[in-house]
């Protein structure tokens, strides 16, 4: 049938240049390609035209990025694939000329491409006769063979066939698509109308592609016979080995392995050590010293030797002599002494019998977690490991590498054994809720819970050493931040300690007693030369330092020192500078930050609340603002997804209670809500702050002002019951350095005030609630905003009369 039809959807091709003749699958995926298929099998007698891209890497092109002349293909099969892609089976008709492209859309408006076309016919010039055609076919059918030998790309059968097409256009056409050419000069071929020019064309290229392939082989051919003289060498050297053997000369290794069975036995190896390390003397006295495999099994017995087996430092019994030692490091940490002089304890009574333990020391940075660990070796007498695991993703890092290339080594565990020369060290696993949990190497993680199991440590087994090691022996100190990141079975191996934040007094002894004299000895002063008294030490940490730990305080001490050492130096002053409370800013410079008075701030819908966070206790203010609208909720200031839910149970209690609350059910669909937390760089999250938001609702609906110096915590279920929430401590030592009297908390977080210290309990007001209905009761105000209590009528005297006229005036 005639081809009645001038316009045909498109698909563009990138990669690929079809040529009248071929058969092949074709996969597409690009919105418009598809919606140009669907066109084609539906209303063009499912046919496409088929153009080349100019770029292949371009995902989305236009009109100038394809070619001008393309090829009409027909859909003889669709398959779907699973991703929604297409899988097509076309042939591939005569070339065309796309006159003028454009976009068309189908039943639901999706948009694909249609171009009016001309039909390009191939043709021979006048002076070529057929006989000359026949021979450029012959010639070129001869290069093609001896490429399909050397590549191995192409079947006999479709050789065969190509010698029995006398057709030289169409020849020509089917080796075009069959040679790997480049796109470029593929297109090029397509675009060669003349059939004498074409077939001189792909002659030209495919002698190019036979001096590749002759190249590749002459390469081939070298590789393979140094290949050859390397084996044949090898063969020899084994000759050599075995001649020199049967003499009794054992060759250029025996020094070496005898050095190294020396050495063996100065060490308690295990049997399974000592069998692994002899099967690899036997492999090294077969290797030439030179092999790279020899480096390898050289370096996995030196990793082996170098591991502490059987060496077992004596622990410090002296339970007074190591309390002192702690005291004398650090001030407080009461509960982390306890738990080091109880195991102390153990030790002696159970004559070194129990294993080590495992501590989990969690806190704010610079509370001192990792200078604890370090008092704790010096207390018990050990010797002192340390590794980071900060930034670590590669499981190899703690289980080692495989020994299957050069360059392998032990994992850091291994490593810091034999660091520490013992199997009792106390070992320090630093920052571990910084590590990647998961990752392309693997899971850290997992790998640590074989280090850290009690029972399963005692055979820990490295990847690269492959010999069980025993580590239920070392004191494991893991220090984080904070355990949200990580797994559950992690933290069920560890024994987990917090320690909560400095109060004020803590810090002021920890910088009398430790901070203050490194600082002057670090910056070569003395107590004559720079005085800091006690009042003065207070501005300091209350005005430039807002932390839980005391990293920042000691910052600031050192930069007082440097300051006082600078001007006695360049005064020439023979005498001490007294720093106090009045002259602080000038050696200090002004005051970083202003004491929070969270009771200068009582307005309507503000409500305090309080917050812990990975450095501390924080005051978390939330505001709500009532507005007519459409009974709409906004929350804004960056809140997580946990504390939205928070907010939107609280709504959900308000809008019950609203009876009870003085507010009408309609009340609601004409208000709109929106519910801030100030601060909104600062990301947000947990449950605690549920009667906070609560509480502020309902002040910006009912109008009543929350009392002053009250602040509260507390998470809110539907039923408006009071939950309890964790990190009392720091959130009520947060509420006092902000001048709250009363704090409003759960009733089942009472028994944690004894945490408190006795100075801040015995100066607040901590009020249990059960119910939000308590919580209300005790936060508002009786009378809403602008409404006067009703008062008896009282005579005024007639100064009291002057004085009010005066104030009106």
């Amino acid at each position: 049938m005639a081809d009645i039809i001038a316009k045909l959807p498109v698909v563009a091709l990138r990669n690929i240049v079809a040529f009248p003749g071929m058969v092949f699958n074709l996969d597409v995926g690009r919105p418009k390609s598809m919606c140009a298929v669907k066109a084609a099998m539906s209303g063009y007698g499912q046919r496409v035209l088929l153009v080349a891209q100019r770029n292949n890497s371009e995902e989305d092109p236009d009109f100038k990025d394809v070619y001008d002349v393309g090829t009409i293909g027909i859909v003889k099969q669709v398959v779907r694939l699973p991703r929604g892609n297409m899988r097509l089976l076309v042939e591939v008709q005569g070339r065309v000329h796309l006159d003028a492209l454009g976009v068309a859309t189908d039943a639901e408006h999706n948009l694909y491409w249609v171009a009016h076309y001309s039909l390009l016919a191939s043709f021979v010039p006048d002076d070529k006769s057929p006989a000359e055609l026949e021979a450029a076919r012959d010639l070129l059918l001869e290069s093609f063979t001896r490429w399909a030998d050397a590549s191995h790309r192409v079947e006999q059968e479709v050789i065969s066939s190509l010698k029995q097409n006398h057709d030289p256009g169409q020849v020509s056409d089917v080796l075009a698509g069959l040679v790997d050419f480049t796109s470029v000069e593929k297109q090029e071929l397509l675009e060669t109308l003349n059939i004498s020019e074409r077939l001189r064309v792909l002659y030209s290229k495919l002698s190019q592609k036979l001096e590749i392939a002759a190249l590749q082989q002459h390469i081939k051919e070298e590789v393979q016979a140094a290949i050859d003289k390397n084996q044949r060498e090898y063969y020899l050297r084994e000759q050599l080995k075995a001649i020199g053997k049967e003499l009794g000369e054992n060759g250029e290794n025996q020094a070496e392995l005898h050095e190294i069975r020396e050495r063996m036995k100065q060490v308690e190896l295990s049997q399974e050590a000592t069998d692994a390390l002899n099967k690899e003397l036997e492999r090294l006295a077969m290797t030439p010293r030179t092999s790279p495999e020899a480096a390898v099994i050289r370096n996995y017995v030196d990793a082996v030797l170098e591991l502490p087996w059987g060496k077992v430092e004596p622990d410090n019994f002296e339970i007074q002599e190591a309390e002192r030692v702690l005291n004398e490091d650090h001030y407080g940490l009461e509960k982390v002494k306890e738990r080091i002089l109880e195991f102390l304890a153990v030790r002696k009574l159970t004559n070194h019998s129990n294993k080590g333990p495992i501590l989990c020391l969690v806190g704010p940075p610079g509370v001192g977690k990792t200078s604890l660990a370090t008092s704790i070796a010096r207390a018990m007498g050990r010797k002192f490991t340390r590794f980071s695991l900060g930034g670590i993703s590669d499981e190899s890092e703690i289980r080692g590498h495989r020994r299957t290339y050069i360059g392998a080594m032990p994992g850091r565990i291994i490593r810091g054994m034999q660091l520490a020369g013992c199997m009792n060290p106390v070992f320090l696993l630093d920052e571990v809720d910084k590590m990647h949990v998961s990752g392309f190497h693997g899971d850290p993680a997992a790998a640590l819970m074989e280090v850290l199991d009690p029972e399963q440590n005692n055979t820990f087994s490295d990847t690269f050493v492959e010999i069980p090691f025993d580590l239920s022996k070392v004191f494991w100190i893991v220090t984080a931040n904070t355990m949200e990141t990580l797994p559950i079975p992690l933290q069920d191996r560890m024994e987990i300690i917090n320690l909560s934040s400095y109060t004020e007094e803590e810090k002021l002894q920890i910088a009398q007693l430790h901070l203050l004299p490194r600082e002057l000895k670090e910056n070569g002063l003395t107590n004559k030369l720079l005085k800091l008294d006690e009042a003065a030490m207070r501005s300091i940490i209350r005005g430039y330092t807002r932390e839980a730990g005391v990293r920042n305080l000691e910052r600031e001490l050192a930069r007082l020192c440097r300051r006082v050492a600078y001007k006695i130096v360049t005064e020439e002053r023979q005498t001490g500078i007294r720093v106090t409370q009045k002259n602080l800013e000038t050696h200090m410079g002004p005051v970083k930050f202003l004491e929070e008075d969270l009771r200068a701030e009582c307005a309507v819908g503000v409500v305090t609340g309080l917050a812990w966070t990975a450095v501390g206790g924080v005051p978390l203010r939330v505001e709500v603002v009532a507005s007519p609208g459409h009974g709409h909720l906004t929350l804004t200031g960056r809140l997580g997804d946990v504390i939205k839910e928070s907010a939107q149970v609280g709504y959900g209690y308000v809008r019950s209670r609203a009876a009870e609350l003085g507010l009408k059910a309609e009340d609601f669909d004409k208000l709109d809500l929106n519910l801030h937390y100030p601060e909104g760089a600062t990301p947000k999250d947990g449950p605690s702050a549920g009667i906070t938001m609560a509480t502020a609702m309902v002040s910006a609906l009912t109008g009543r002002r929350v009392k002053a110096d009250l602040a509260m915590t507390g998470e809110l279920t539907l039923t408006g019951r009071v939950l309890a929430v964790g990190g009392i401590k720091e959130k009520m030592l947060a509420a006092y350095r902000c001048g709250v009297k009363t704090v409003l908390m759960p009733e089942s977080d009472i028994r944690y005030l004894e945490e408190v210290p006795p100075e801040i309990r015995k100066q607040m007001k901590f009020v249990a609630v059960r119910t939000m209905d308590e919580v209300l009761t005790l936060a508002l105000e009786e009378k809403p905003v602008g409404e006067k209590p009703k008062r008896a009528p009282r005579k005024r005297t007639s100064t009291q009369g002057a004085q009010a006229k005066g104030t009106k005036a």
